[in-house]
Parts: C-alpha cells; sequence; structure tokens
C-alpha cells in the first residue's frame, strides 16, 4: 500500500503520484512514527486509527493524554505576559471602580463581534454603565476606527474606548480619540507596524510582545484581558456578594466561535478554548447563540463545523450586506424575542449573501482564467470588478484561492478609491506582505494576518499592486506549491466508515487550521451513481466490493476535475478519499462523507 518514494519521508500513498485533482496523495505518517502510533495504541489503549491520527499530528505518548483532554487550568498564561497588559488592565480597572461611560468599538466580523459582546457583557457586570458599542458600516466607515464615530462616543459622553478586532494600525483616527480626551486601549492580534498608535496596544503580534500567544484571535486576547481585570478587581476589593464577579468561562462558547470562524490554528490554548467552549455552547445558555442555532436549523449538539460553517457566515452576514452591529446585539441580547427576530434577519442574510456571491464568484472566475491564459505561472491573483460588494469579496477571494491554488484577491471598484480582501495558502504570510505594500506606497491602508488581508487602494494602483504581489509572494507559493500534496490518515473500507468510528476520531478535534481534518482512502470503489445537487455540489453513491453502499458529497465541484469525474464515472472503479464527519437529521445520527480527491487504480485506465 505504501510506496517509499526516494528523497521524500512521506510514502506514497496507494502509490497516487497524480489524482484527478492534479495532487500527490502521500501518507500524513512518517515512516518514522509508526513506532509513535503503536506506543500510543499501547499505552493509552486507543484504537488503531485513532493512534495513527494522534502521531500524525506530532503527539507522542508522553503528550497523548493532555492532547485529548486540552484545559484551561494546563494552558492558560499568566494574561500579563503579553506586552502592555498590565498599563490596559490598570486602566480598565480604575474606568470600573469610577463607572466611566466605556465604549466598544469592534470589527464587523465575528471575531469583532464576539470580542465585543465579551467586553460588554463583563463591564455591565461589573457595574460600569452599558458600554456604548459601535460596529462600523463596512460600505460607510471602512474597516477600523473612524475620526467621525470616535468623536460621537465622546460627544456622548465616552472617556475610555476599547477597540476590539482592530486598530493596530489606526493611527490618525486614534490620533483623533486622544486629541478629544478619550484614553483609548486597543485590543487586537492582527499584524503590527513597527511604531504603534498613542494607545494602550495588547497585541500579541506586536513586534516587542514576547508571550508567544501570537496565534489567538482576538476573542481569545480578549478574554485574557477580562481575566486579567477580574484578578485585579479581585485585589481592589471590588467583587462583593452583592456584585458577585462574572462567570468568565461562560464566555468561552463566543471565544470558541471566534477561534474557529477566525480560521485561528487549532492548537495548545486555542484548542482549550473550542472544546471548552463547545461544550459551554451546548446547554445553549446564551439566549441570542441558541436563537441562531434554530435559525440555522442545526439538529443536535453543535460542532466545530457549525461554528465556521454555518454560525459564522450568518453572524457575518450582518458586517457584510446589512446592519453590521446586528451580530454583536444577538449575542449580548437576553430577550428570546427580539433575539429570535434577529436571528432569522441573519439567516435572511446569508441566504442574499449566498446570491451575490455566486453573481460575483462567476465573473471572478472568468477574469482569474484570462489572467492565467496570459501568464499560468501566477503567484497571485489580484481581480477587480465593477458592482461587486465590497462586503463578499472576502468569501469570494476564498473561493479563488481554493480553485486554482495560489493566494488571491478580490477587489471591489467602487469609484477612486477601491477596498478589497485576499486569502492566502498555508506557508505564505499574506498579511506581512500586504503591509510591504503599504510601506511602497502601494495601498492607502492594508494589514490583516497570514491567512488573509484586507486593503484599500486607489483604482489606478491595482495592476501596481498585482505586480508587486506576484513578485513579493513568487517564492513562497512556489514552495507551497511543491508541498501541495493530499496527506492521508489511512484506509478505510466503505463498511468501517460509521458512526462509531467517527466518534473515535473525533477526540482528536476540534479539527481546523492547525489540527486538520483526517483523510481516509476508500480504495477500489465503484461509482453507482452521481448527480447535481443545489447549484454546484456533486452527490455520489459508492459501493465497495464487499457490496457496502456509501453515500457522499463533493462540495462545489461542479466544473471541477472531481466533480466531472465522479459524473462522468457511473460504473468505473475510483480511489475515494474523503472526510467523514457525522451529522444528525430528524434526531438520529448519520456518517457525512465528503469527498475531497480521487485516483484511479493502477489497473484502469480512462
Amino acid at each position: 500500500m505504501l510506496d517509499k518514494i526516494a528523497g521524500s519521508d512521506r510514502p506514497l500513498f496507494l502509490g497516487v503520484e497524480r489524482s484527478i485533482a492534479g495532487r500527490a496523495w502521500r501518507a500524513r505518517l512518517r515512516l518514522r512514527d509508526e513506532a509513535q502510533a503503536a506506543a500510543i495504541a499501547q499505552i493509552h489503549g486507543h484504537g488503531d486509527a485513532l493512534s495513527r491520527v494522534l502521531a500524525g499530528r506530532g503527539v507522542t505518548q508522553e503528550t497523548a493524554a493532555a492532547f485529548l483532554d486540552p484545559t484551561l487550568r494546563a494552558l492558560m498564561p499568566d494574561p500579563l505576559l503579553l506586552q502592555d497588559m498590565e498599563a490596559a488592565v490598570e486602566r480598565l480597572a480604575r474606568a470600573v471602580e469610577a463607572g466611566e461611560q466605556i465604549a466598544v468599538f469592534g470589527d464587523y466580523d465575528v471575531d469583532g463581534a464576539t470580542s465585543s459582546a465579551l467586553f460588554v457583557e463583563f463591564l455591565e457586570a461589573a457595574g460600569c454603565p452599558r458600554p456604548f458599542l459601535h460596529i462600523p458600516d463596512r460600505i460607510l466607515e471602512g474597516y477600523g476606527p473612524n475620526a467621525e464615530a470616535i468623536g460621537e462616543l465622546r460627544a456622548r459622553g465616552a472617556s475610555l474606548l476599547v477597540t476590539l478586532d482592530c486598530g493596530t494600525t489606526s493611527h490618525a483616527a486614534l490620533a483623533s480619540a486622544r486629541a478629544s480626551g478619550l484614553d483609548v486601549i486597543v485590543i487586537d492580534h492582527h499584524q503590527a507596524p513597527e511604531v504603534l498608535p498613542d494607545a494602550i496596544v495588547v497585541n500579541p503580534n506586536r513586534a516587542d510582545d514576547l508571550s508567544g500567544l501570537g496565534h489567538l484571535c482576538a476573542a481569545g486576547v480578549a478574554f485574557l484581558a477580562l481575566a486579567a481585570l477580574a484578578r485585579e478587581l479581585r485585589r481592589r476589593g471590588h467583587w462583593t456578594d452583592a456584585r458577585p464577579q462574572p462567570d468568565l468561562l461562560a464566555g468561552l462558547d463566543l471565544v470558541a466561535l471566534a477561534t474557529v470562524a477566525d480560521v485561528a490554528r487549532l492548537q495548545g490554548l486555542n484548542r482549550a478554548f473550542v472544546v471548552k467552549g463547545l461544550a459551554v455552547m451546548r446547554g445553549r445558555a446564551r439566549i441570542g447563540l441558541s436563537a441562531l442555532l434554530d435559525a440555522a436549523r442545526v439538529d443536535g449538539p453543535p460542532r466545530a463545523y457549525h461554528l465556521g460553517f454555518v454560525l459564522g457566515p450568518r453572524i457575518n452576514a450582518g458586517g457584510r450586506i446589512g446592519d453590521a452591529a446586528l451580530g454583536a446585539r444577538l449575542l449580548t441580547l437576553r430577550d428570546p424575542v427580539e433575539a429570535a427576530r434577529i436571528a432569522s434577519e441573519l439567516d435572511r442574510l446569508n441566504v442574499e449573501r449566498q446570491a451575490l456571491e455566486k453573481a460575483t464568484l462567476e465573473e471572478a472566475e472568468a477574469e482569474a482564467d484570462r489572467q492565467l491564459m496570459r501568464s499560468n505561472r501566477l503567484s497571485c491573483l489580484v481581480v477587480a470588478g465593477e458592482g461587486w460588494h465590497p462586503g463578499i469579496v472576502g468569501i469570494v477571494a476564498s473561493r479563488l484561492k481554493d480553485k486554482f491554488k495560489i493566494p488571491a484577491f478580490v477587489i471591489a471598484k467602487t469609484g477612486k478609491v477601491c477596498s478589497g480582501s485576499g486569502r492566502g495558502l498555508s506557508g505564505v504570510d499574506l498579511g506581512r506582505t500586504v503591509r510591504m505594500a503599504v510601506e511602497e506606497g502601494l495601498l492607502q491602508k492594508g494589514g490583516g494576518h497570514a491567512m488573509a488581508a484586507g486593503v484599500t487602494l486607489a483604482s489606478e494602483r491595482i495592476d501596481a499592486f498585482r505586480a508587486f504581489m506576484n513578485d513579493a509572494l513568487e517564492e513562497d507559493v512556489e514552495r507551497a506549491r511543491d508541498a501541495d500534496a493530499l496527506l492521508v490518515d489511512g484506509a478505510l473500507t466503505a463498511r468501517g466508515a460509521s458512526v462509531e468510528f467517527i466518534r473515535a476520531l473525533e477526540q482528536a478535534g476540534p479539527f481546523g487550521a492547525g489540527n486538520p481534518e483526517p483523510v481516509f482512502v476508500l480504495p477500489d470503489q465503484r461509482i453507482v451513481d452521481a448527480a447535481v445537487v443545489g447549484s454546484a455540489h456533486v452527490r455520489a453513491r459508492i459501493q465497495s466490493g464487499d457490496g457496502t453502499r456509501l453515500d457522499a458529497i463533493a462540495f462545489r465541484a461542479v466544473g471541477t476535475p472531481v466533480g466531472d469525474a465522479l459524473l462522468q464515472g457511473r460504473g468505473r472503479m475510483l480511489h475515494v478519499a474523503a472526510r467523514l464527519g457525522a451529522n444528525v437529521f430528524r434526531g438520529a445520527e448519520r456518517v457525512e462523507t465528503r469527498i475531497v480527491d480521487l485516483a484511479r487504480p493502477d489497473h484502469e485506465t480512462w
């Protein structure tokens, strides 16, 4: 089954050098790790499949127990390790004790909404007047703090401004805040310039921050800040029987949601946040999230999948094409009727967003094809179009990146000044490169993190920006292309793809960035039937040699080599690479098989 390739410590899987999608299949488990998998199975009593999955992710027999049960007690650092956290906590504590009016300014995505909700809830429970909450309109205000909104918050009586998931690069806006008499605290995680704005900046991605917590999303940083604030207020005797300390752990549902939706690496503390946060969410104590789960028709306990692909897109829909503050407001509601109304509105906006995305994606793919015809070795796609909604360009960029396997930026032309969003590949630092483009004067604004970035630029600079990104990313993308193999965790029979098997695998979850979902190959499967479902998916029924049949789906596969092979392959034999999960339908748990690639068996010719 495993054929060793010279010069590689990851052997080919089933000898597949080039799949139908054009990728090599390689065993995730290196040959030197086989003994580690056996040791995990022997010492901890786990099954072979789970032990191999763990060993393939660098888990050892010594670390297996802690990996499978990540705890905050073991993984939570002292928040004061973060640069300027002590100053931020001291200023917040003074504001709480004095009952100052605090303004919270959050980003318009899930991370910003959850961070803002965490702060608003805690400060109100601590006895502050209800904080002013401002989420900027993506179209009218753009990303990050702006002088006009800050001026309004100051005029309403705010004396302290806290920015969440934004602010690290907002020099001018925060200078205006300071000039108006506002103190400013920035809680963020985006790439930081060398010169910081005039504020207390808590950001683990500052150049001078040595905490090692740069993998946290903003909600994770906000949680640490509130933990430190709770401790400081306890030291000052603020908490009493009449005003008990808020239960910080109750906010882990929001931290988990942000961590997954913002594609933060699910390692270390982030894994603990998501594992414990999902447990909190399953209790459905947060009225807003419970209403959104109902509106999204989630049947059964929420999983990491629901955070990234069900709840996240609906909260984002408000910021993309509707009222940007809807998500943050929903997450702090105590009125179930109002929560149901907002959840329904976000669900409706998400449907509208999907329609806009489909139309824009068709145009963007056509432009990408034209660019690739002119040069088939592009390192970065930069496409732009008139009439594209600025709120969906990030999603379209993600689709282009997935299809063409290179970083992609999608820019909405809205006059002389345009805005766009980019999505990157693993191993390619998009945020750092965008900051370089800002320093080169190609962008008016730009920033982000390794996998995603936003840009604002003059329309006449789009071509120059495209050329810069292709030159700057060429070497990194070339290395990413060379490493673009599908890593396979093992082989599986159709009969073995059971709910019990999936439950065993889920112990190694949650899966996502930094902890990839396992991929299994079902060898020699006959394609019994295949058909298009929805607008772009292909549903197939496959059958193994013993007659066992399995229903599977290839998402967004129409028009791709994998989708074409399924639709044209009735009766043929194929190796099927898939991710397996469980979902609940009408109260019954069942296996969901998601096809990610196909390969022709050695003995089969087409």
